[in-house]
């Protein structure tokens, strides 16, 4: 095993954990480390599906509690129906709309000068939502009505243009339609798990020709335990973080990033991929 691909394996495992739930796109930040380290074939591609795994197991060890509560209540009680209801009312939109343009997506803007330009302007649609009057009419997740998911999930939706993130674009759309910060935070993570798992299961169907158990096993392994342990971190650390502050700070985290990714590739400093 070429111990290069295993550092590769652990760097991008990291990424994929720090970046997947919080408002500044795991899919950009992948798709550029992935570049810069020169890990951008189809192998590499199917790795960073395997590595989602990590964050989604992350996302189920630290709310494993209400996912349990939520299982074990499904088949009697409302709220879990009503919960569980809601995810899946999330989820169709970006389901839906990811099988009709996710492959010209992919095509055209899954490269880094459109990630960056993305980072850019979700930055500020941030800005902009953090800076209205927020009127908060629903303070818990279990509070949300079917309605409240559709939206949710069409927000969820603006994912699919990498850079966006999946995660930035369900918080800020909950901020905008009258969510608490730490619901519209939290309703992020729970819808994770669906369409994570779904993303994950359908790409992996796929490309199931490109695996290959002996060879890919360890490095797969170490991206996955990486992704699972910095997720949990993130997790953590954004829950703390929002307790006391905006998101204003990922915004212009977004907006460095954006133009400096901009400025080394009009001045050759980085040759980005651009096919």
């Amino acid at each position: 095993m070429d111990i290069s691909i295993l550092v590769k394996s652990l760097i991008l495992g990291i990424v994929e954990g720090l970046t997947e739930f919080l408002p500044i796109s795991s899919t950009g930040h992948l798709i550029l480390a992935g570049d810069l380290l020169n890990f951008n074939d189809d192998k590499a591609k199917l790795f960073t599906i395997v590595i989602q795994v990590g964050a989604i197991l992350a996302i189920c060890w630290e709310y494993r509690a209400k996912i349990g509560s939520v299982l074990s209540g499904l088949a009697t009680e409302r709220q879990a129906q009503k919960f569980v209801l809601n995810l899946a009312i999330a989820f169709v939109p970006l389901a839906a709309l990811g099988l009709l343009f996710g492959k010209m997506l992919k095509a055209t803007l899954f490269k880094p000068v459109p990630v960056a330009l993305a980072f850019i302007v979700g930055a500020f649609i941030i800005i902009w939502a953090e800076k209205r009057e927020h009127k908060i009419r629903v303070e818990n997740v279990d509070d949300l009505s079917a309605l409240d998911a559709l939206k949710l999930g069409i927000a969820q939706a603006f994912a699919l243009i990498p850079g966006m993130s999946r995660s930035g674009s369900t918080i800020i759309g909950g901020l905008l339609f009258g969510l608490s910060r730490k619901a519209a935070t939290e309703f992020s993570f729970f819808l994770a798990i669906p369409t994570l798992v779904v993303a994950s299961a359908y790409d992996l169907y796929k490309h199931r020709d490109l695996l290959q158990a002996d060879n890919d096993a360890l490095s797969f392994a170490i991206g996955l335990a990486a992704a699972f342990v910095s997720a949990l971190v993130a997790v953590k650390g954004l829950l703390r973080y929002i307790s006391h502050h905006d998101f204003i700070i990922f915004a212009w985290y977004r907006i460095v990033f954006g133009v400096v990714v901009l400025a080394t590739a009009y001045s050759g400093v980085v040759q980005w991929t651009v096919d």
